[in-house]
């Protein structure tokens, strides 16, 4: 994982009364919740910016002064959500497609359920 690689999301999510969640397009009332940590990184992940940016974003949410472990903190929360197919990274920027652009909240479900199906993901 190099600091210079781009990451975005690759899973529709919900932000709702400060949580973030995984959502599912075929019932939006259906969630999984996410840990803290995961549910900033995939809020983040839009495709625009680097792991750099995130670092650098997230060291000044503590004023300069972030904990000796914030790095290898995000580090791990980045290769778990890779693991899980939840992020992917990139050598560069991402557009992403319109079902993944906002939380589920903000989207035409008819819309996004018709962008899954040109990009051929199959929707159960």
């Amino acid at each position: 994982m190099k600091k210079s690689e781009y990451f975005y999301r690759t899973a529709v999510y919900t932000e709702r009364n400060g949580d973030v969640a995984l959502a599912d397009i075929n019932a939006p009332e259906r969630t999984t919740p996410l840990e803290p940590w995961f549910g900033l990184v995939i809020q983040l992940a839009d495709g625009q910016h680097t792991l750099d940016e995130l670092m650098q974003l997230l060291t000044q949410r503590y004023q300069g002064n972030p904990p000796d472990n914030l790095e290898k903190t995000v580090s791990s929360v980045i290769e778990r959500l890779v693991e899980g197919k939840l992020l992917a990274l990139s050598n560069q920027s991402v557009e992403l497609p319109y079902y993944l652009s906002l939380p589920i909240e903000h989207l035409d479900i008819d819309k996004a359920k018709e962008h899954m199906i040109k990009d051929g993901l199959t929707l159960h």
